[in-house]
């Protein structure tokens, strides 16, 4: 698992005040804030100005963050205050940290929770996601959220990358013209132009690792049932999960865990160490770990020869480190898996997506669309806002064909499952 250094944009007034304290701001990790926090060489309100100002001065560029909350400022104060008399929580780590969630989390508050949609923009959640309730519990301050492809990608094929109707086009903060990657296109650019400290995305397909990848920052995506999905504007509960951008291990400690809200997590939440994972995270934690390098069909498609190389040199690093690297290791059947429309995952997908979404809506307790059907009859009718002419909305047509978990379903949820395990498990 790994730790990156983040590097802060700067905004000179608040690096100079920074400085003057013997602690700065840039390239800072949790550790070194919480130990400035200690040190009462930084405050919380310092490091949310810090990054309220960073979001203002790039974000019209970025569109890493599509809103941020009027309270960051007095959680901060709060958390300061606590910090004075010695009231804080068990996971002290995150206390007094920031953090934006990705759009299709739901926070019951004065934000939006949209998907980046405006068909739901003034919807009510009836409570704090699970996993914000969990964050909140850990003192975290909740800065805002971030923008994502709309609909966490399952709207339309077409449209790209970073894009959402409430959230404009995301863009790469190292090469503006570069994919961003989805769908959690705006947990990644925030991160990495340093917007926050943390941020939360969601994946169900490369959502996290994708976007994480492509911004240059690190992304965990934990298995399926360890974080609760409770109140998050879903795709397909066999698949989402909640996950952590940057600093990750943090976060993962912090969100993990049962919900009662979210059944699965009571059945998966043997599995979570009972001491967290970050004591789980050693210098010397790789060494006669085995790790398998799949190049087929992967590498096969990387032109770039300084790819390649950096590839190389960070495999010869990971054996110095004392990896039991397996090399050139093959999944069966690895053409059909990456190709879901020969898997049978679009034919599972389309049908989930229908009873997952319309739940969901169900669920507000306001919201102008109650179905899919409504968000589409939505769109349609708000065609230049939600940008029909331009991207449609063919996923959500051909979800809303769908009837029930069929037949033609169950055979295809039952080749995935063997895939994956003479594929991956075997």
């Amino acid at each position: 698992m790994l730790i990156i250094l983040l590097t802060i944009l700067p905004c000179w007034s608040y690096i100079a005040r920074a400085q003057q304290q013997q602690f700065s701001i840039k390239e800072a990790t949790i550790s070194d804030i919480q130990l400035a926090f200690q040190q009462r060489q930084l405050t919380s309100r310092q490091l949310v100005e810090y990054y309220l100002k960073a979001i203002e001065r790039l974000n019209p560029v970025l569109n890493g963050v599509v809103e941020v909350n009027p309270d960051a400022l007095s959680q901060a104060d709060k958390a300061d205050k606590e910090r004075v008399i010695g009231v804080l929580p068990s996971l002290i780590g995150l206390h007094g940290i920031p953090v934006l969630l990705k759009g299709n989390i739901g926070t019951k508050d004065k934000l939006n929770t949209t998907g980046g949609s405006f068909a739901l923009l003034g919807s009510k959640v009836p409570r704090d996601a699970g996993v914000v309730t969990k964050l909140r519990d850990s003192g975290v301050i909740i800065l805002g959220k971030a923008s994502l492809n709309e609909w966490s990608s399952f709207r339309s094929t077409i449209a790209p990358n970073g894009w959402s109707a409430r959230g404009g086009y995301g863009k790469n903060p190292y090469v503006l013209s570069a994919d961003p990657c989805g769908s959690s296109s705006g947990s990644a650019i925030s991160t990495a132009a340093n917007f926050v400290t943390i941020s939360l995305g969601t994946e169900n397909d490369g959502s996290i690792l994708c976007p994480a990848s492509f911004n240059s920052v690190v992304g965990i995506k934990p298995t399926v049932g360890i974080t609760s999905m409770d109140q998050v504007i879903p795709i397909s509960p066999r698949q989402d999960t909640v996950g952590t951008v940057a600093d990750a291990v943090y976060v993962l400690d912090a969100v993990v865990g049962p919900d009662e809200n979210d059944p699965e997590t009571i059945a998966l939440s043997k599995y979570i160490p009972p001491e967290g994972y970050k004591k789980h995270l050693k210098v010397d934690g790789l060494k006669g770990k085995k790790l398998g390098i799949v190049r087929n069909p992967f590498f096969g498609l990387l032109n770039d020869s300084i790819v390649n190389q950096t590839f190389e040199k960070h495999f010869q690093t990971l054996r110095q480190e004392g990896a039991i690297v397996i090399d050139n290791l093959e999944i069966p059947n690895i053409d059909v898996i990456l190709d879901p429309s020969i898997s049978g995952e679009t034919i599972a997908l389309l049908a989930e997506y229908k009873l997952a979404i319309n739940a969901y809506l169900k669920d507000l307790e306001f919201s102008p669309v109650r179905s899919l059907e409504d968000v589409i009859s939505f769109n349609k009718r708000n065609a230049n806002l939600e940008m029909i002419m331009e991207y449609g909305q063919d996923i959500f047509l051909a979800s809303q064909a769908t009837d029930r978990i069929g037949e033609k379903e169950k055979e295809a949820l039952a080749n995935l499952t063997r895939l994956s395990r003479d594929g991956f498990e075997n």
